[in-house]
């Protein structure tokens, strides 16, 4: 117990919302999805990488689950979490409109040298919405 508070002051102190800190912590989304209906893998500019990994529902394309894994910082955890919760249930278009700003503002708060995460996990599910209709296709 006495771990898990001091990671939370540490990551307070560094920046990061609550809501942020509770998805670090709990792993939110975070895992594999056996025979997805899109995937990507994307290593970012600061050598982050990120995989996500989508259910979408083929008759009205809803992504009805996602998750990712991630290898890199806090930032890029957090922002894996934020972007997968936001996107369960939106369409595709939907889940492309998301920026990395109302991944921040989803967030409420991570440290500003952090913005390059939120850009890698909206890099990442572009890929995979790529990889998808290119499949359709």
């Amino acid at each position: 117990m006495a771990e898990e508070k001091d990671k939370k002051n540490l990551l307070k102190i560094s920046g990061y919302s609550s809501t942020a800190i509770e998805y670090i912590l709990r792993k939110v989304n975070v895992g594999k999805i056996e025979d997805p209906d899109a995937h990507a893998v994307y290593t970012g500019p600061c050598g982050d990488t990120m995989e996500i990994f989508l259910v979408i529902e083929p008759d009205y394309k809803v992504i009805k689950e996602a998750k990712f894994q991630a290898v890199g910082c806090a930032g890029a955890l957090t922002c894996g979490s934020a972007l997968t919760e936001m996107i369960k249930g939106k369409t595709i278009e939907q889940a492309e409109e998301i920026d990395e700003e109302d991944v921040m503002n989803w967030l409420g708060g991570i440290p500003i040298q952090k913005i390059y995460c939120a850009c890698l996990a909206k890099r990442t599910l572009r890929n995979a919405i790529t990889e998808y209709r290119n499949k359709q296709n």
